[in-house]
């Protein structure tokens, strides 16, 4: 049960509630322009660079992030960590809110928003890599909308249907990591098709096995950040069995995310010696290359692994940050940065800062959709009418059915 505290009146007027409120003002009142004025009267886009920071930032960056939800339900209800279950909820609300501003970006962006579903229903592209984009996100919204339904539920007290969700929580589980895993690599693959314009450091035949990895490391990195904000300005939400798991699930992810980092390091190093790019190293894009991949990959990885080996939390957390960025800088490394790389500097795309507001605005909506669902519904702390009706994981039905195999 959520810990009660007396009542105490709290200002609306805090700093916070004051900065997050301009960008939303500012926000609506570009999200007018754009809609009646068009791309052109708010971006820097052109035919030479028809993706930009919405794609980059709102797109890549948001799914990428959003990786918690997979990550943090297949390590609870398939591999049956149960110690990390009171991370489930947290990092569900914060997916299903990241692909659904990934969907409301889009409508910013695609210059006919009226016509997002005319692939699926109309002009279907069934051999296009953003077909299949397209469908595994909407399908896994939809998986995300059922996961995180529970906790509506509860709170309006419709046990019956309640209960029933739940027991699809662990085939959801499942469907998601299948669709995870192909829409999160199939991003990566989306520039497989413009080898003449990124970068080769960036350029790989494996770039979709670079974006699925990388993802999993997003997802456990941002479960720990986002746990790590919440603990702090949603503490009077969360229940003993929330606070005494906290630092567990920031121990066993750190872990994790060492290992998962570690990985990535070594495939991208196997990138660059297969297809011979080491001399590419040398130049000013070989600089900033390696400023991604030791500073953000390998620095983090280490530190992870430091924190765990010492349990130092807030090394743990300051590693979070750094990969949390890292993934950030790599989303925008591959689709502005070393993209259309060759072009003379007056040609290339720069954001303008109606852009960069817009992406603030959608950051800002998030933000406060997750702190007013994580205060009004059992996010943080379980339903004291629902405390025994938990979905089994994967390993309990197995040792249901073969009792004999795992022994006693």
């Amino acid at each position: 049960m959520s810990i009660e505290t007396p009542a105490v009146k709290k200002s609306w007027l805090t700093p916070f509630n004051v900065v997050v409120g301009l960008i939303i003002l500012i926000g609506a009142v570009i999200t007018a322009l754009r809609f009646t004025k068009g791309l052109g009267a708010v971006t820097n886009l052109s035919d030479n660079n028809p993706w930009g920071m919405w794609i980059a930032f709102d797109l890549m960056c948001g799914v990428a992030l959003a990786a918690g939800g997979y990550t943090t339900s297949t390590a609870v209800y398939i591999f049956g960590l149960k110690r990390y279950h009171s991370a489930v909820r947290p990092a569900i609300l914060t997916a299903f809110l990241g692909y659904s501003l990934v969907g409301f970006a889009l409508l910013y962006d695609v210059g006919r928003p009226w016509r997002l579903p005319y692939p699926f229903f109309v002009q279907s592209g069934t051999t296009s890599v953003l077909f299949e984009v397209g469908l595994c996100v909407m399908l896994y919204l939809s998986v995300l909308f059922v996961e995180w339904m529970p906790a509506a539920l509860e709170r309006l007290g419709f046990s019956k249907i309640r209960n029933f969700v739940v027991k699809l929580i662990l085939p959801l589980t499942i469907l998601g990591v299948i669709l995870s895993t192909m829409h999160q690599s199939s991003l990566g693959a989306l520039y497989l098709i413009a080898p003449s314009k990124l970068h080769p450091l960036w350029y790989s035949g494996y770039l979709p096995v670079f974006f699925f990895v990388s993802s999993i490391a997003a997802g456990l990195s941002m479960v720990i950040f986002e746990g790590t904000l919440s603990h702090r300005y949603l503490h009077d939400k969360m229940d003993e069995t929330y606070l005494r798991e906290h630092d567990e699930v920031t121990l066993g992810f750190g872990k994790g995310a060492a290992l998962v980092l570690a990985g990535y390091f070594l495939i991208k190093v196997v990138g660059i010696t297969i297809d011979d790019n080491w001399h590419y190293l040398g130049t000013g894009y070989g600089t900033w290359f390696l400023v991604e991949l030791l500073g953000f990959v390998a620095l983090p990885c280490f530190l992870f692994a430091l924190g765990v080996r010492e349990k130092n939390l807030t090394l743990i957390r300051g590693a979070a940050v750094l990969t949390v960025l890292g993934i950030v800088l790599n989303r925008f490394n591959v689709t502005l940065v070393a993209f259309n790389w060759q072009l003379p500097a007056a040609e290339r795309y720069f954001p303008s800062w109606m852009e960069i507001a817009i992406s603030l605005y959608i950051v800002a909506l998030g933000l406060t959709i997750f702190t007013f669902i994580s205060k009004n519904m059992p996010i943080f702390y379980e339903h004291p009418n629902f405390k025994e009706h938990e979905p089994p994981d994967l390993h309990e039905h197995k040792l249901k059915r073969h009792p004999q195999t795992f022994g006693h």
